[in-house]
Parts: structure tokens; C-alpha cells; sequence
């Protein structure tokens, strides 16, 4: 990479206008968090806090800290699942915004983004600009900041392979700090933000390829929607355009007229299996066809989540207690709340009841995408 170029006011597509906070700046008790999460599920937290710059997310959260209070960081509320009681403590909502360029060269462009930018909005941009990497991972709802947290990916792409950095609070130190990307534990959904309370995304730092065409399309259901072979490129807004269509189809991009697309995405993750659990699989699996699956890490083998589910019995549309919750229409890993009266109890009861099902046909232990917060599975 070339040295750090004089970082540029506005980026095509990105406004330099912060958004207006949805709340005041505070309210006490009583505050529902429903309407902030994609499942509109969630009870009331005790303190609510809007932060639209990441100095005020710190002073959010150090000024909990001296209270005593826990703190739950909350942006698109895409991949969480808040319980019925809600949050004893202080819920930060983030809503900073802004995409800069901070570094370029003739192949290359970095651009930091603020924890609270939409991430689809900046997905969009760096396809208008040119910047190849990210195109993929359209339509995936929530925040910027939240897509290290479990190193978001879709149809090929993981945040993993583009992201340099990720400035944080860090809240053990009290200081801020920017993790490089080999220090974040990048793994399947995963990394060392995903389950510690320590750090507070404030910025993500990618560098994107400056190329008219996406990465080689990896993924099958990808390729054969563009008409194209695994490996090919394809120009950026046919691949982001492709994305869009099929995720819709899956019921994977949210619509507030459509309840069967209320939910966290994929609910579960894929597992993964060493050899020999993979084979046991197989053996159970006998009489309902061959798990579909990919290599993993090692001699690990991934296989489908939704493959299991269904054939554990779980099809598409099925109910959850008293119908309120159910399995999308549209795809089997996501759970909806589609009624609009449902409690986070219900859809947990739904979750549970497919966890066990999958155990008890194949031996393999589904385990949630989603953080769950003041509820368990």
C-alpha cells in the first residue's frame, strides 16, 4: 500500500451529514428495545443512550461503568436476541455515520467506517466507486461495527479477508486502541469481539480492490444465477444486483411490510465437523440423501444447517407455540416473528425445539448465529 492519502470529506454515495438520533440523547426506564432489533422482539431496558459520534460512544459507556451499570452496545440489532425481561442496565444505541478514505494507491483503497454506518448503504457505495471486495455481502442488514464482531459472510465473502483494522474502546485499558486484523481471531462467525464485553467497535478499516469486476464468484447458487463458472468476475452491480434477488427470495432481506422476513438472518451457524463425526453423519443421514457440505479448517468438514433442519423435520413455515413465531416460508435457518405478538420466550421455544430435533435424528448440535442477551437457548 502507497502512503496514507489526504483523507477525502465526502465519498460518492455517502453524505457527510450525521443522521439524527432516534430518541434524545437519554431516557431512563421503560425504553422498549423491540423496535431496535430486526426481530422486534426484546422487553425494556433501564437506560438508554443515543451516540451518533464514537467520543460519545465512549463517554456512554465509561459513564455506565462509573454508575455500575452493565452495558449492552446496540446498532442495527440485526444479530441479537433480547429477552422478554429486557436489559438491567444501560443500552448504548450507535448511530455514528461516515465513510472516509484513508489510504490509497493505484490498486487499493482503504476507507474507514463509523461503527453505526448501515452496512448495506456501504456496500452500495463501494460498488458505485469501483471498490471490488465487499459485493457479496449485499443486503446483509445491521451495522458496520457489528460485521467484525462475528466476521459477517455470505456467498463466498467474509468482512475477514478486506478488514486491516478495528479501532475500539477498550474498556479493561480505558483506552482506545486500533486491533490489526491478524490480532481479531477471525473465524467462522466468529472473532474475539464476538463473546467479551472488553472492546466497543468505534471504526472498521477495509481495503477494497479498485476494479470494475467483483472477486471470483466462489459460490455455486452465485455462479450459476449470473450465468457464470466458479472463478469467474462479473461486473460489480451484476453481482450486488444477483445478491439482492436471491437473498429476497430467501426472505434474508428485511421488508417491514413482510413478517416471514422479521428475523436475525440465519439463526443457526453451519457445524463443523471433525472427520469421523462427519461420517457418523453420514451413516445416520443414509436414507434421506448426502449432507450437503464444504471443507472446513484442517480435516473439518462444513455441513448445511438448513439441510438438517429440514430433514430433521423442520421444514419451511413450520410453527412455533401457538403459531406467533415460525421457520421462514422462505428458508429454513431463519426464525420470524410473524405475528407482531410474539415473545422472545416463543421464539426461543421454537429454537430449542429444532436444537433438539437435529440432535436427536443426526448427532449434531445446532448452535445460534445470534448473541442472545438475558436469554438462553
Amino acid at each position: 500500500m502507497g502512503a496514507a492519502a489526504t483523507p477525502q470529506p465526502r465519498v460518492k454515495g455517502v453524505s457527510d451529514v450525521h443522521t439524527q438520533p432516534t430518541i434524545g440523547a437519554e431516557r431512563d426506564a421503560g425504553f422498549h428495545l423491540a423496535p431496535y432489533t430486526t426481530l422486534r422482539l426484546g422487553g425494556v431496558a433501564t437506560r438508554v443512550v443515543t451516540a451518533t459520534t464514537a467520543d460519545e460512544i465512549i463517554r456512554a459507556v465509561r459513564e455506565a461503568g462509573e454508575r455500575g451499570e452493565k452495558t449492552l452496545i446496540l446498532a442495527g440489532g440485526s444479530n441479537v436476541v433480547i429477552g422478554d425481561a429486557g436489559f438491567p442496565g444501560t443500552v448504548v444505541l450507535v448511530r455514528s455515520r461516515g465513510v472516509q478514505v484513508v489510504a490509497e494507491d493505484a490498486d487499493t483503497v482503504t476507507v474507514r467506517v463509523e461503527a453505526g454506518e448501515p452496512w448495506d448503504e456501504f456496500v452500495a457505495t463501494t460498488v458505485a466507486n469501483g471498490w471490488s471486495g465487499l459485493e457479496c455481502l449485499s443486503g446483509i442488514p445491521g451495522s458496520t461495527g457489528a460485521t467484525p464482531i462475528q466476521n459477517v459472510g455470505a456467498y463466498g465473502q467474509e468482512v475477514a479477508e478486506t478488514i486491516t483494522g478495528v479501532q475500539v474502546y477498550d474498556r479493561v485499558a480505558g483506552t482506545t486502541d486500533r486491533i490489526a486484523a491478524a490480532d481479531c481471531g477471525f473465524m467462522y462467525r466468529s472473532s474475539i469481539f464476538k463473546y467479551s464485553d472488553r472492546w466497543v467497535v468505534l471504526s472498521v478499516d477495509f481495503r477494497l480492490a479498485r476494479s470494475p469486476l467483483s472477486g471470483p464468484v466462489r459460490y455455486a447458487e452465485l455462479a450459476r444465477a449470473l450465468g457464470v463458472e466458479v472463478g469467474d468476475r462479473v461486473p460489480l452491480a451484476d453481482a450486488r444486483t444477483t445478491v439482492l434477488r436471491l437473498r429476497a427470495g430467501k426472505g434474508m432481506v428485511l421488508d417491514a411490510a413482510d413478517p416471514d422476513t422479521w428475523s436475525v438472518g440465519s439463526f443457526f451457524t453451519n457445524p463443523v465437523l471433525d472427520r469421523a463425526a462427519y461420517e457418523r453423519l453420514r451413516e445416520r443421514a443414509a436414507d434421506v440423501g448426502e449432507p450437503p457440505s464444504w471443507p472446513g479448517a484442517g480435516d473439518t468438514v462444513k455441513v448445511s444447517a438448513a439441510w438438517l433442519i429440514d430433514k430433521a423435520g423442520f421444514g419451511k413455515g413450520h410453527p412455533g407455540p401457538e403459531g406467533v413465531v415460525a421457520i421462514s416460508s422462505k428458508h429454513t435457518l431463519a426464525l420470524t416473528h410473524r405475528s407482531g405478538t410474539a415473545r422472545t420466550e416463543d421464539l426461543v421455544a421454537l429454537a430449542r425445539e429444532i436444537r433438539a430435533g437435529v440432535e436427536s435424528r443426526f448427532g449434531v448440535t445446532l448452535h445460534p448465529e445470534p448473541v442472545l442477551v438475558n436469554c438462553t437457548l
